[in-house]
């Protein structure tokens, strides 16, 4: 089944503690795929070199941090989510290269299955990549207000004039500025990131429901600091966001369903566990 290019990989800086490889190789037993996934430790200094390098029994790659940006400039075409967030998490390898982000999707469908579906009102913590994505899908997802929180300040404003130009009302606070109350909080910042405890504790009183896009180490301290409201992990991103790869390098496009794709979810779910 899909003979060609076999060869495919997760690469970033740190990239250790991905779970891709255990949901690409369950996904890929399913549907009987000889492929081959495996990792790569790349830097953003590192990545052209790496890209070029490739031969052409390479088929594709899932892109984490900090590649997202550099990613996107390399593609040669881009799907609308690329365009509109400047970030790619996936390259389909070819005569020309085609980038995606599938992170806005993983994202959307992580939020519904864990209940989050309905927020009005949302928090948005960091201001990369990951970021953007997850003010996409805030909006899709019916989200009209949202505040950005960073730790810097020119990011926070670079991601809040995002959100507005997308059809946010969009607001900046300090990361460790006075709490708001929201319905929804989601962080992407990375798992080993320690807030002081008064910070994450003034986060977490009036934060709603805490969507943590890292999932290594867990939990996160502010994880840990999330005790009156449910919590969920990027794990459940993570599997959404791969089903849609998988459907790029099987298909071309993450709008066509994977053969027997419950059985597959079944299998990647197993394989987190």
């Amino acid at each position: 089944m899909s003979s060609g290019p076999s060869r495919l990989a997760v690469w970033g800086d740190p990239i250790d503690h991905s779970r891709s490889p255990d949901l690409h190789g369950a996904a890929y037993r399913v549907l009987g795929l000889n492929w081959d996934y495996g990792r790569r430790r790349v830097d953003v200094a590192g990545f052209d070199a790496a890209l070029d390098g490739l031969d052409g029994t390479w088929r594709g790659l899932s892109l984490t941090m900090p590649l997202k940006e550099r990613a996107f400039a390399r593609a040669d075409e881009r799907d609308d989510d690329a365009l509109l967030t400047g970030a790619v998490n996936t390259l389909l390898l070819g005569e020309r290269v085609r980038g995606f982000n599938t992170d806005v999707r993983g994202l959307t469908e992580a939020l519904r299955a864990g209940g989050l579906g309905g927020s009005r009102t949302a928090r948005v913590l960091g201001g990369g990549a990951t970021a953007r994505s997850a003010l996409v899908s805030l909006l899709r997802l019916g989200v009209v207000e949202v505040e950005v929180r960073t730790r810097r300040a020119e990011q926070a404003q670079e991601l809040a004039a995002f959100g507005e130009r997308i059809g946010l009302r969009a607001a900046v606070r300090a990361l460790d500025g006075p709490a708001t109350a929201v319905d929804l909080t989601v962080s992407t910042l990375p798992g080993d990131v320690a807030l002081p405890a008064a910070a994450a504790a003034a986060l977490a009183a009036d934060g709603g429901a805490l969507f943590s896009a890292a999932y290594a180490p867990w939990p996160t301290a502010l994880a840990e600091a999330w005790t009156a409201a449910p919590v969920l992990t990027g794990l459940e991103m993570l599997l959404h966001q791969a089903v849609a790869q998988i459907r790029i390098f099987l298909h071309g496009t993450p709008d066509e369903a994977l053969p027997d794709e419950p059985a597959v979810l079944e299998a990647m779910r197993a394989a987190l566990r």
